[in-house]
């Protein structure tokens, strides 16, 4: 495959007064497809483990596991884990949540909503398994930052079903062209 023609691949982005620019190699759609399925697998596998096994308690981790660590978020974890209708409602989000999320990057459906919800549930493990002994970034920051990148790269329009729901036509215009701000949710 060749790259040849201007444009393609290339990315910029203008963040305050500096302006990155970039050019992907043409075998970045496949290593971007291998991120979301990957992450896809893992989250549904996890979910169904905790689902189909059934007793997932998140007030033992929410207690426990901040505490003993130095976190700097030990006051909010342990109010987590403390407040009734924050365990109960952990307790379905959690399993179900990478259900949905896993589910969502398999089929690459609301990829960029299934990845903001991985990121955020990585974010909250991240804190929750505080660790810093060897260094700030370990697995849980590296997988929210794979998250980001099956987000940011539009992951669910490679060989996904985001293709097929953003071309649905709705009195006969595309629907992402109909309703742009599911370019959020999409892709």
């Amino acid at each position: 495959m060749s790259t040849t023609t201007p444009g393609v691949n290339e990315f910029e982005s203008k963040i305050g007064g500096l302006t990155v620019h970039g050019k992907a190699h043409s075998l970045s759609a496949w290593f971007v497809l291998a991120l979301r399925l990957m992450m896809g697998y893992a989250f549904l596998h996890s979910g169904l483990a905790k689902v189909l096994g059934g007793g997932f308690a998140a007030d033992g981790y929410l207690v426990h596991s901040a505490a003993t660590n130095g976190n700097p978020l030990e006051g909010m974890f342990l109010w987590m884990g403390t407040t009734d209708w924050f365990v109960a409602f952990a307790n379905v989000a959690v399993p179900w949540g990478e259900v949905l999320i896993g589910l969502g990057l398999l089929v690459g459906a609301l990829v960029r909503l299934a990845a903001f919800f991985g990121a955020l549930m990585m974010l909250m493990f991240y804190f929750g398994n505080w660790s810093i002994e060897h260094g700030v970034i370990n697995g849980d920051f590296a997988y929210m930052l794979v998250f980001l990148a099956v987000a940011a790269f539009g992951a669910g329009r490679i060989i996904g079903l985001d293709t097929l729901i953003e071309r649905y036509e709705v009195g006969g215009e595309a629907l992402i062209e109909r309703f742009p701000r599911l370019g959020y949710v999409l892709g």
